[in-house]
């Protein structure tokens, strides 16, 4: 199915994206935001989006619209009804057009998973508009992931904004006569998300299948394994991600290997994971070092690993038994590149 989501935000995406990702639907997102007030909001917000889909590999499209006037115009005569009778409406109708124009198959909205939206007028609205239009509304009571995503998306560190989005909604957050109550799906406790957290493992034996899948050789795992610190990131008992890190010297790390279990991969928690161990080891060491392969180096320099270190020339030929591909590249060489842990001081 090819589906086009408006979204608000990248808080609100996170657990959208991917409970549709676990249906097998590959959702693009579409920005277009004109009631996100002050430009200096409507911009983090919108920058924030743009890096979160880019670091999780969904396409996005984004319509520059900054629509201050235009937007206090529609709403100015009837405040007290603004979102249903003109903000959800002219968001949704600017995707669904956009949605019908470019060969989709079928809409939806992030707004779907704020508990303190409207839900049932906006799901009026949207089969509405599915049938002017004539096109699919892909309907998901996303609300029961609320808390879920929320929570990732303060451990990936993603822009949390502190209120809907116009100037109205803004004022709002500050009377005391404001009366908004959480919409909770029927059937549905929106319980809270067991926290994540980063583990040291010591049975690090028991983890060698996982390990396995980011390297493939258990003789090489146990080169490195034993003089190594290995890392759970785990959400309440639940593993998501582990990392085996070795100290060789001093003042300097590798990161040996790092994997995801499947359910989780691709949601940015090896990001998550290493951003945490580089914030703990730089209180006593001052790089990290990474050997990668080709395909990888995009990734972790994102992460700061941005000096070109050295080549190990058919490190994988020479080392490893079988042919190790990456995707589609046959790999061949080891790239190294290093991290600087401490920011360095610049002399006035």
């Amino acid at each position: 199915m090819k589906l086009l989501m408006h979204t608000c935000c990248a808080p609100c995406s996170v657990y959208c994206i991917d409970s549709l990702r676990e249906e097998g639907i590959e959702p693009t997102v579409y920005w277009y935001n004109p009631n996100i007030h002050p430009y200096t909001e409507y911009k983090a917000r919108r920058d924030c989006l743009k890096e979160y889909t880019k670091s999780i590999g969904v396409e996005a499209i984004f319509e520059e619209d900054y629509g201050l006037d235009e937007f206090c115009k529609n709403v100015i005569s009837d405040l007290k009804n603004r979102c249903v009778n003109y903000c959800y409406r002219v968001r949704l109708e600017k995707t669904v057009k956009y949605a019908k124009e470019h060969g989709y198959d079928a809409f939806t909205s992030t707004l779907f998973v704020s508990i303190y939206q409207k839900h049932e007028e906006l799901k009026k609205i949207c089969e509405e508009l599915a049938n002017k239009y004539e096109i699919k509304f892909l309907y998901r009571d996303f609300r029961v992931g609320f808390r879920e995503g929320q929570a990732k998306a303060r451990e990936l560190g993603l822009y949390m904004q502190k209120y809907c989005g116009c100037v109205f909604s803004e004022e709002m957050r500050y009377n005391s006569h404001n009366t908004t109550k959480p919409s909770i799906p029927n059937g549905y406790k929106i319980a809270r998300e067991p926290r994540m957290q980063v583990e040291k493992i010591e049975n690090k034996e028991d983890y060698i299948d996982l390990l396995l899948e980011a390297d493939p050789s258990k003789d090489m795992i146990n080169k490195y394994l034993n003089d190594s610190d290995v890392y759970a990131l785990k959400k309440g008992d639940e593993l998501i991600s582990i990392a085996v890190i070795l100290p060789i010297s001093r003042k300097t790390l590798e990161l040996k290997n790092i994997v995801t279990t499947e359910k989780y991969r691709n949601k940015g928690y090896a990001k998550t994971l290493l951003k945490s161990l580089c914030g703990n080891y730089k209180q006593k060491y001052d790089r990290m070092l990474v050997g990668t392969t080709e395909n990888n180096i995009p990734f972790y320099v994102k992460q700061g690993f941005d000096k070109y270190e050295k080549t190990i020339k058919n490190f994988f030929i020479d080392n490893y038994n079988e042919e190790i591909k990456d995707g589609d590249l046959i790999c061949t060489d080891l790239i190294y590149y290093s991290k600087e842990l401490k920011k360095k001081v610049k002399d006035k």
